[in-house]
């Protein structure tokens, strides 16, 4: 048998060689050798593929297996059933290629047809990052893994080769499928089927990538690589949050929001682009209109305007691409109720409308709980059911703001607003941290602080604000009403120096509740005695001229006063007024001691004794002398002597004197320039 296999085998090869000498002097080119597969280990039909060069003719194709002939093929590929195949021994396989007049064939292979698998190429895959790794998931052939080769390179960087890895991959099951899509926003469709997962680390989640893919079994000894993956495009991570503005415009019973983002980069929006996810918390209650695809927006560019009603509503904007999704931008729009915001009257109830939607939000300090809210839908098939859970949900003693829309023209619109209780009970809390401040002999200040909405237990109406004197047998009790809206009261008309109790309490529709108490004291009166003010009063003035006329004193010590100069009258005449409408000038002034001619010291002393003694003795007879001395000088005048030239020299001497005394009072006297009195003295020569 040995013999005979061995036989069969050269036999072969020397038909191989012949045809191949006759396909070279052809004008057919041999097709490649055929390769046989099933696309996974639990399949039942083998596909065999070849390729050949195109030609001009028409081709047909003839498969072997051993002797078994499949003729009459069209395409460069057959399926066979495993039943026609032997699979678990070698067999030949190979192609005859038909071209008019001519044939050739390919070369012959030996297989054992179950050992080779080969699956498709993997197809629809989806990626998402996590830092800097990309995953990379598709639908898996079998649910054993896999064995896959990777190319990635970046986006715009075309001189950059290509790098490669190989993995193994994980199977991913429909229960961690969901699990991923949800961390990842992906929207694959569930096919039941298992899925494969890589994961290739260490990349740029900023930059964007190209990635081949192609995998192998590892579960057969002969398995075969499928073909590569079309070039996919992974853009970059879509990190932060879309970044929006928010602008209001409130219309009649209806609030026109329009939303404003910045578009992502260029490398986020890489292959199929960014698109904007769009959601609002009104659309999805369905109150008041009824929801529809068009209030779940995806939208490429980065501008949107929606119309809500005046209840709140949250808007989210979350930017996707081939890569998953972004962190959600949840703009938040609060509620804006009228500005005159009354307690509801008896039309308002918890039973449901045809035409409008009813919703109840809790209120508690400082605005609203959105997340305790209840809607009231006005859809027929629900009405009762939400009836009943609207009555079971709403709770007495908690406070409601209530607001009651409608649909206008696809457009929610507020009708009613107003707060609502669906049952009032007194305040079981009283006013908190009352404080007394600033007290005085006839009044005293107080400050609280308001209790919470849970504590209200119904409509705030006023602050009941009482005080009793103590110490006097009839204590009258006073009381006040105090607007609900004030924090801080003053207390007037007070008894000085008097002890008052007050108390403080928060009254409702339905009653006071209980009363804070705190007690004051005014101060003592002072009465203080009007003679002594008046005294002190008296003696202020007169302590303060006192202080004036010594000050004044000191000042004219230190600081005399100047004299005010004496302006002799002038008669009016034209030199004189003329000289009074003149600049008055001022010249400077010299003073010059003179001198009489120098003589020797015996005669300067002897003639200044002889004019003493003359002066002395003969003072009371200068007129005579005077007199006489001219009468004789008259009379002989034309005679000389020695007598009368004696006389001459004393004369002389006694004018010269004379002179001297003048020109000394002379420079005695007063000056005055300029308003400016200089008292002149000096000795005399």
């Amino acid at each position: 048998m040995e013999t005979l296999r061995n036989w069969s085998s050269l036999r072969g090869y020397f038909v191989f060689i012949f045809l191949t000498t006759v396909s070279k002097g052809s004008a057919c080119e041999a097709p490649t050798s055929p390769e046989c597969f099933k696309k996974n280990a639990s399949e039942s039909v083998y596909t065999c593929e070849w390729s050949m060069s195109p030609t001009d003719g028409n081709v047909t194709f003839d498969l072997y297996f051993n002797k078994t002939k499949f003729k009459g093929i069209y395409q460069t590929w057959r399926t066979i059933r495993e039943e026609a195949l032997i699979q678990r021994r070698e067999v030949y396989i190979w192609v005859e290629a038909h071209v008019g007049n001519s044939s050739c064939s390919s070369p012959r292979r030996s297989v054992v047809l179950k050992d080779i698998v080969k699956y498709d190429a993997p197809q629809n895959i989806s990626m998402s990052w996590s830092k800097n790794s990309l995953s990379l998931i598709w639908e898996a052939p079998e649910k054993h893994p896999a064995l896959a080769e990777v190319w990635f390179r970046r986006d715009g960087h075309p001189a950059e080769s290509w790098e490669k890895i190989f993995t193994k991959t994980n199977t991913v099951t429909a229960h961690s499928l969901e699990k991923i899509q949800t961390s990842h926003c992906t929207t694959r469709k569930k096919t039941g089927t298992s899925e494969y997962q890589v994961t290739v680390e260490n990349l740029s989640q900023h930059s964007a990538h190209w990635v081949q893919i192609r995998q192998r079994s590892t579960q057969v000894k002969d398995p075969l690589w499928s073909h590569w993956s079309p070039v996919v495009i992974v853009p970059a991570e879509l990190a932060h949050e879309p970044e929006v503005n928010v602008a209001t415009k409130r219309l009649n019973g209806t609030r026109e929001v329009t939303l404003t983002w910045k578009l992502m980069s260029h490398a986020a929006a890489a292959a199929a682009g960014v698109t904007y996810r769009l959601e609002d918390t009104q659309s999805s209650l369905g109150c008041p209109c009824v929801r529809t695809e068009k209030r779940r927006q995806h939208l490429k560019t980065n501008n949107f305007t929606i119309y809500v009603s005046y209840s709140p509503v949250d808007i989210s904007v979350i930017a996707r691409n081939a890569a998953g999704c972004s962190p959600s931008a949840t703009v938040h729009v609060p509620a804006d109720p009228t500005a005159d915001l009354k307690t509801c009257d008896k039309t308002v109830d918890n039973k449901s409308s045809k035409k409008t939607c009813k919703q109840w939000y809790e209120l508690q300090d400082g605005g609203l709980k959105p997340d305790r809210v209840i809607t009231l839908e006005s859809k027929k098939k629900q009405v009762r059911e939400q009836e009943r859970k609207s009555v079971a949900l709403l709770q007495d003693y908690v406070g409601y703001l209530y607001f009651e829309h409608m649909c206008d023209v696809g457009k929610p619109r507020t009708v009613k607003t107003c707060l609502y209780y669906q049952k009032e009970g007194a305040p079981r809390r009283e006013p908190q941290d009352i404080t007394v401040f600033g007290q005085t002999h006839n009044s005293a200040n107080l400050s609280w602080k308001a209790i919470t909405s849970e504590d209200q237990r119904g409509f705030l109406t006023h602050y009941s604000l009482c005080s009793v004197k103590m110490g006097s047998r009839d204590e009258m009790r006073e009381c006040h009403n105090i607007s609900a809206s004030l924090r801080k009261y003053s207390l007037e008309n007070l008894t000085p120096g008097t002890k008052y109790n007050i108390s403080l309490a928060v009254v409702t529709r339905a009653g006071a509740g209980p009363a804070a108490r705190v007690t004051i004291n005014t101060l003592q009166e002072k009465h203080m005695n009007v003679w002594l003010s008046l005294g002190l009063l008296i003696g202020f003035f007169f302590t303060s001229t006192m202080c004036t006329v010594v000050l004044k004193r000191i000042q004219n010590k230190i600081f005399p006063p100047v004299p005010t100069p004496v302006i002799p009258d002038f008669s009016p005449n034209h030199r004189g007024q003329e000289m009074l409408e003149g600049k008055e000038e001022v010249d400077e002034l010299i003073l010059l001691q003179l001198h009489p001619e120098r003589k020797t010291v015996p005669q300067e002393a002897e003639e200044t004794t002889t004019l003493r003694g003359e002066w002395d003795a003969g003072s009371d007879e200068d007129v005579e002398n005077e007199s006489e001395g001219d009468s004789r000088m008259s009379e002989g005048s034309g005679d000389e002597s020695p007598g009368s030239t004696d006389q001459e020299q004393k004369s002389s001497r006694v004018k010269k004197l004379t002179d001297l005394e003048q020109v000394e009072s002379e420079i005695a006297m007063l000056i005055y320039r300029n308003g400016l009195v200089f008292d002149l003295k000096t000795d005399s020569p």
